[in-house]
């Protein structure tokens, strides 16, 4: 059987917030089968639990909100990228504030902790959404379109475009494509930080966002250049950023995809979308699980690897 994975032991962190500039304490903490990943806001009067789910998604604008009433998290997509890529099913994150924090602008923090509590199996199947007919979605025309796409695939793979008129994001390739089969998400992907430009960090700042943002958790580039003095972590780090992002977006479903995502500068309001049209057409996908799991596809039988 393919087995759900949650943590052997609880780990935490401490950071800030990207956009709120706050202190925040992270407790992540084994679960039982089926309980999903859920987020529990412990600073609250009475601790209230926001489990992921695709309608928990209430705000996309710089990043993914879930909410459950009044209580929200803000940023929750690098967290849940390396829940992604490392296969986790079942995890309680205990925070102290309302945004998770950024930590070094990238899932690899993510990573080490969760590898670092250890994960282990649970003696429940793991349940996939396998996509059986092409969903997309698209805004805007010419010059302004945008689009994400889910097809069948026995697997998962995701192929991401960018478009960033920049000389630097010009000169490191403006597409890059990972499969979770082929690759190791802890090397390839995890590593890629969240990046913006001088003048849109001055704008958000006025506008009371990215207060906790700077070069040790972003990459930062003004009209010509990448101004962080240790440079990039991968020559394709930008479009591997937004793999990243799409992993998190994506596992907010609640279950693993079995699907080719592709998309030409989505975000993560439009990954949403996506995940809201699937689930409107319940005829294009199917719950499966693999009894005997050399069945499974390449990437999710395999133990998970350290670094």
């Amino acid at each position: 059987m393919l087995a759900q994975r949650t943590l052997k032991t609880l780990t935490r962190a401490v950071g800030v917030g990207l956009h709120s500039g706050q202190r925040v304490e992270l407790t992540l903490r084994p679960a039982q089968p089926d309980t999903g990943i859920v987020f529990r806001r412990v600073d609250l009067p009475a601790p209230v639990d926001i489990p992921v789910s695709t309608q928990a998604v209430t705000d996309t604008r710089m990043a993914s909100t879930i909410s459950s009433g009044s209580a929200c998290v803000h940023t929750v997509e690098h967290l849940m990228s390396a829940c992604a890529g490392l296969g986790v099913d079942n995890l309680y994150v205990d925070i102290t504030a309302e945004e998770v924090p950024i930590l070094d602008g990238s899932s690899a923090s993510f990573v080490f902790l969760l590898q670092s509590a250890g994960i282990v199996l649970q003696n429940a199947p793991r349940r996939f959404i396998r996509v059986k007919q092409p969903i997309e979605v698209r805004q805007g025309e010419g010059a302004q379109i945008k689009w994400a796409r889910l097809t069948p695939y026995h697997g998962y793979k995701l192929r991401f475009e960018i478009d960033f008129a920049h000389p630097a994001v010009d000169s490191t390739g403006q597409s890059v494509e990972f499969d979770l089969g082929q690759g190791h998400y802890s090397r390839d992907i995890a590593r890629a930080r969240t990046f913006g430009f001088t003048k849109d960090v001055e704008m958000m700042r006025a506008n009371g966002l990215a207060l906790g943002g700077g070069m040790d958790n972003a990459i930062v580039m003004d009209d010509y250049k990448v101004l962080n003095a240790d440079g990039l972590r991968y020559d394709d780090e930008f479009a591997k950023h937004k793999i990243l992002d799409a992993m998190g977006d994506l596992y907010l479903v609640g279950h693993p995809l079995l699907a080719a995502y592709s998309a030409f500068r989505s975000g993560h309001a439009l990954n949403n979308l996506l995940l809201r049209e699937l689930e409107a057409h319940p005829e294009s996908w199917e719950w499966v699980t693999f009894a005997n799991e050399r069945l499974a596809p390449a990437g999710f039988a395999q133990p998970v690897r350290a670094w």
